[in-house]
């Protein structure tokens, strides 16, 4: 048997919390998981709208949906330079152990709008 490599526990115990929250959203119908930066993003009927990170379960939020995360003590990832334009929150444990609950939150975040495109310059010739 050979000795694990750094990093592998994490790993197998973040991938048995995916399983888990895989399990807890099995109602949503199309959803699957993919791989990114460490961690595993969420696609509702190919949308993303969460991530699984170190062990948290973080859900796209707007304006309408944050206060529920607040009251309920939840925080952003801290994504970036700026604080402020972290949409992903934390989804709270209770939220996270009741299945109906949770897969409406996960309606909700999918149904979110992305936010704003960025513009892209056109070249000129």
């Amino acid at each position: 048997m050979r000795a694990p490599r750094p990093g592998e526990d994490a790993i197998a115990r973040d991938r048995s919390f995916v399983d888990f929250v895989l399990d807890q959203l099995a109602e949503l119908g199309d959803l699957r998981e993919r791989g990114m930066f460490g961690g595993w993003g969420l696609y509702l009927d190919g949308e993303f709208f969460g991530m699984i990170y170190k062990g948290s379960l973080y859900f796209r939020t707007d304006e309408a949906t944050r206060e529920a995360y607040r009251e309920r003590g939840s925080e952003p990832i801290l994504i970036g330079p700026d604080p402020g334009k972290n949409r992903y929150w934390s989804v709270p444990e209770e939220v996270l152990e009741e299945a109906p609950l949770l897969c409406e939150w996960a309606r909700a975040a999918a149904a979110t709008p992305r936010g704003t495109k960025r513009k892209r310059k056109r070249k000129r010739p």
